[in-house]
């Protein structure tokens, strides 16, 4: 008989058939888990608030799993009905992306509310509920190890307080930062509520057995804050999701871009350098095809308009997963916007290794000290530009189109094979092993 498979419980909010990139990372953890001894145990809740569905993502559930769902209670109802949104509408819970040319007075209100009142996030009335409901399921289901995803950080408290009556081992997983998150400066925090983000964040990073988060300055930062011992495994890419994707055939130059665009990822040099090149050169004027996927801030729509680029931009809003890497598959060129920030030195935006595996060269408006970059110059899969760079990024995209043109648009990427899921699902139960003493 093989050896019994170890339980890991693991707390995430996004779940399938909830979309986009928060949900993937565990998601695809959970997929490879028992191939390599361990069992997951999901809990996750049953009517969450959804911004987009994405039913695509349903097949990488494994079947044999078990999982845990909770009602929730979130205060969208109430936030929808103060701006005058309708109960059906869905909106971006986690960023801050608008299709508002400007924000009114209950735009910045509910800001603050959500800043203030709401801490760590609007998910803190499922922390009590969830605690209780998991204490008794562990006493009579014992588990060697908890797992929290965060965001949304009100995950981590539940591990927390999990972590204190058990004595389980803990691991808290950081998708992104806490208090050192590009978007932090703008939820109008008072002096008190930025003290009890803060008193948070160091709770967990200093109960928790490990932190584990997604890149290297990210892991240096929590180390500075109290996590006592610290991992990095990337977010990556499926080999399976690009088993049966075909490109779409097309004629053209495609520069392609996935993922939401928000305010300050939306860079200025890129529709500049775009405008001049339509305009100095005929032939990328006729060939040139810019394809967005994934929701727009409201200052994409004004550079298009400013530009007059409607002709060469699709937008095509956000898309289920197989179709976005059907997108990238088919892209001539990979578009990567990130924010010019402090604290996105750090982040690695998840599509960044679908475009690894999309095999397509990538341009990257990035700073060139990233994550990111290092990412991308180890693997040797495109270019980063440097903001403010407007000249170079146009000579890229112009050396791109020639090589194109000359039909000798090739990427060789090497060291990939680190970024596929499966082979992090191993690093992974090898950090569970180390952690729980086996």
């Amino acid at each position: 008989m093989g050896q019994k498979r170890k339980k890991v419980l693991i707390i995430t909010y996004y779940w399938p058939p909830s979309g986009g990139a928060g949900v993937q990372r565990w998601l695809k953890f959970v997929k490879y888990l028992k191939d390599f001894g361990w069992e997951p145990i999901v809990y996750t809740p049953r009517n969450n608030e959804i911004p987009v569905y994405d039913n695509s993502l349903e097949k990488d559930v494994p079947k044999d799993i078990r999982i845990l769902k909770r009602k929730i209670w979130e205060p969208y109802t109430f936030y929808k009905r103060f701006i005058g949104a309708s109960r059906e509408e869905k909106f971006n819970i986690g960023g801050f992306i608008s299709e508002k040319t400007n924000y009114g007075i209950k735009d910045k209100i509910s800001t603050f509310i959500r800043g203030n009142l709401f801490i760590p996030d609007a998910r803190k009335f499922w922390i009590k509920p969830s605690f209780r409901f998991l204490k008794k399921y562990i006493e009579k289901n014992p588990v060697d190890l908890i797992v929290t995803t965060g965001p949304p950080h009100s995950m981590h408290l539940i591990g927390l307080r999990l972590r204190k009556k058990t004595q389980i081992p803990w691991l808290a997983d950081f998708r992104d930062p806490w208090t050192r998150i590009y978007m932090y400066k703008d939820l109008m925090l008072t002096k008190w509520a930025d003290k009890k983000h803060r008193s948070l964040e160091k709770k967990v990073l200093e109960t928790a057995d490990h932190v584990l988060t997604v890149g290297w300055t990210l892991q240096k930062e929590f180390e500075e804050l109290g996590a006592k011992d610290t991992s990095v495994i990337p977010n990556g890419y499926d080999e399976e999701d690009f088993r049966n994707i075909q490109p779409i055939s097309h004629e053209g130059f495609w520069i392609v871009h996935t993922g939401n665009i928000s305010r300050t990822k939306n860079s200025l040099d890129f529709w500049a350098a775009i405008s001049e090149l339509t305009k100095e050169n005929a032939k990328i004027a006729n060939d040139l095809k810019i394809r967005l996927a994934g929701k727009l801030d409201y200052t994409v729509e004004e550079n298009i308009r400013k530009y007059r680029l409607d002709n060469y931009v699709a937008k095509l809003g956000y898309l289920p997963h197989d179709e976005v890497l059907k997108e990238q598959k088919s892209a001539t060129v990979l578009l990567l916007m990130t924010s010019e920030s402090v604290f996105s030195k750090g982040f690695i935006p998840g599509r960044t290794f679908e475009y690894l595996a999309a095999k397509r060269p990538i341009i990257a408006i990035a700073n060139p000290q990233s994550d990111m970059a290092k990412v991308i110059n180890k693997t040797g899969a495109g270019k980063v530009i440097d903001f403010g760079n407007k000249e170079e990024l146009k000579q890229c995209i112009l050396n791109y189109y020639q090589k194109y043109k000359q039909n000798n648009l090739k990427i060789n990427s090497k060291e990939t094979e680190s970024f596929s899921r499966k082979n992090q699902a191993r690093e992974l139960t090898e950090l569970f092993n180390s952690i729980v003493g086996t």
